[in-house]
C-alpha cells in the first residue's frame, strides 16, 4: 500500500511573475489543488488580475502584489506582504525572470547586471527573506532554472550564467536549509519559444525532441507542483524538455 502524496489544499504559495506565461500556469495549477496564492507582477498587472479571476473561478483565493524585482528593497517587501496577506508561507516559487538575446561582443554592464539581478539575485533575496515563514511551516522552495544551465544556448550568455548560478544556489540552499525546508528546481527546455526565433528554427528544435513537440507552460507547472508535494526530495533539478537533453546519446542494437 502506498501513501497518497501530501495535499496542497490550503497551502500558502507565493508565485512571482504570475501574470503571464509559465508563472500564470504555475499559479493556476496550485489553485486547482486548493492552495491560497499571492500572485506577483511587475509590468503585467492586467495579467495578474486575470490570473486572480481564474483562481477565483477555480474556487481558490488570491491576492495580487506588485514589485520590481530589480529593486532589492521591493523584493524583500514582496515577501513580507505575501506572508502578511496569506498568514504565513508554505511554498515559494520564484518564476519571474529576464530573458534576452545578446551577442557576446555587445554585452554591456547593463545587460550583465540586469540579467544577474533578475535571474539570480532576486531569487536568492526572496528565499532569504522567506526563511522564517518557511521554517515555521516546514515548507519548500521550487526555483525555475533552465535546460541551458546544462547545455548552454548561444547568444544568451548573461541569462545562461544566471540560470547556472541559480541551479547551484538551489543545491546549496538544499543543504543549508535541511531538514526544515526543502529546495528543488524545475528546468524547462523549449517552452513557449521566444518571439525572435523564426519558424524554421523552431521546427529544427522540435525535430530534436524525442517526444516530438514543444513544451507548454502546463508541463512546467505539473513538475513544480510535483516537487512542492514530494516530502523526501530536496536538492534536485527536474528537467522538463521532452527528452531533448538525452537525444544526443547514441543507442545500439
Amino acid at each position: 500500500m502506498t501513501n497518497a502524496p501530501p495535499s496542497l489544499r490550503g497551502a500558502r504559495v507565493l508565485v512571482t511573475g504570475a501574470g503571464r506565461r509559465v508563472g500564470r500556469a504555475i499559479a493556476l495549477r496550485f489553485a486547482r489543488e486548493g492552495a491560497a496564492l499571492a500572485l506577483h507582477h511587475h509590468t503585467s498587472r492586467e495579467g495578474a488580475l486575470d490570473t486572480a479571476e481564474e483562481v477565483a473561478r477555480l474556487g481558490g483565493s488570491a491576492v495580487v502584489l506588485a514589485a520590481d524585482l530589480a529593486d532589492r528593497s521591493a523584493t524583500r517587501r514582496l515577501v513580507d506582504e505575501a506572508v502578511t496577506a496569506l498568514g504565513g508561507l508554505d511554498h515559494l516559487i520564484p518564476s519571474a525572470a529576464g530573458y534576452e538575446a545578446v551577442e557576446i561582443d555587445a554585452i554591456t554592464d547593463d545587460h550583465w547586471d540586469r540579467l544577474l539581478e533578475l535571474d539570480l539575485t532576486s531569487p536568492f533575496l526572496l528565499a532569504q527573506r522567506a526563511l522564517p515563514a518557511l521554517r515555521a511551516s516546514g515548507g519548500s522552495i521550487v526555483f525555475v532554472t533552465c535546460a541551458s544551465a546544462t547545455v548552454p544556448f548561444r547568444r544568451h550568455l548573461p541569462y545562461v550564467v544566471a540560470k547556472g548560478g541559480l541551479r547551484q544556489l538551489m543545491r546549496t540552499l538544499a543543504l543549508e536549509l535541511a531538514p526544515r525546508v526543502r529546495v528543488n528546481a524545475v528546468a524547462p527546455g523549449t517552452v513557449l519559444p521566444p518571439p525572435d526565433l523564426d519558424g524554421a528554427t523552431v521546427e529544427r528544435i522540435r525535430a530534436r525532441i524525442p517526444l516530438a513537440r514543444l513544451g507548454e507552460p502546463g508541463d512546467v507547472a505539473e513538475a513544480v507542483v510535483a516537487l512542492a508535494r514530494a516530502p523526501f526530495v530536496t536538492g534536485q533539478e527536474l528537467i522538463v524538455d521532452g527528452g531533448r537533453s538525452v537525444a544526443a546519446v547514441e543507442t545500439f542494437g
